[in-house]
């Protein structure tokens, strides 16, 4: 007798959100739905933690109070998907949002050991949400990854600039006038 082939179970966005306040997953579990994907986050080591507040604390500065900066929490951008970027920069206050956000100005992923993933999967998903500006703070090579300007082609989603900043330059995030060092992003 063949065998029946099985196809992995795809999760909606809601689904997803039903077993999260079901309590599906332990407390110290960190998942995120990613394309119908629940996928287990890697945990963080002292670099990683140590470069997601230092981000934190140069994007509030260069904001300023007419966004807030969410740290590693969802953000609803589509029916499949619901990530958990390290850093994501939201128009407004956190009380204008009794849902999750659906967008943000900025999204920014510190990478180390998921670069590959941050690149090729998070990328195109970012970009086909309309996210304006996706950076990731590449702590293997020690630079900033800034993509810019999504764009659909036949290839699907992707941003259209890349551009890789190092120690002793800065970046000025889309809309604002300030610049941010490189120097303050890393450990």
């Amino acid at each position: 007798m063949d065998a029946v082939p099985r196809e992995p179970k795809r999760w909606s966005r809601s689904a997803y959100d039903f077993l999260v306040a079901q309590g599906a997953f332990q407390p110290n579990e960190r998942v995120e739905l990613i394309e119908g994907d629940i996928l287990t986050m890697t945990p963080q080591d002292r670099p990683h933690a140590t470069t997601v507040m230092l981000t934190q604390e140069a994007l509030r500065q260069a904001f300023g109070p007419q966004c807030h900066v969410q740290v590693q929490l969802p953000l609803a951008i589509s029916h499949v998907s619901e990530p958990e970027p390290d850093l994501a920069v939201i128009a407004g206050s956190p009380r204008d949002y009794p849902q999750h956000p659906t967008t943000a100005r900025l999204v920014v992923e510190v990478s180390d050991t998921t670069l590959a993933f941050d690149r090729k999967r998070k990328g195109p998903l970012y970009a086909g949400a309309g996210i304006p500006e996706y950076w990731i703070v590449n702590l293997a090579d020690r630079i900033l990854e800034v993509y810019r300007e999504p764009i659909e082609t036949a290839d699907g989603w992707h941003y259209r600039l890349v551009h890789r900043v190092g120690p002793g330059e800065q970046v000025i995030p889309l809309g604002q006038a300030a610049g941010i060092r490189i120097d303050a992003l890393l450990p």
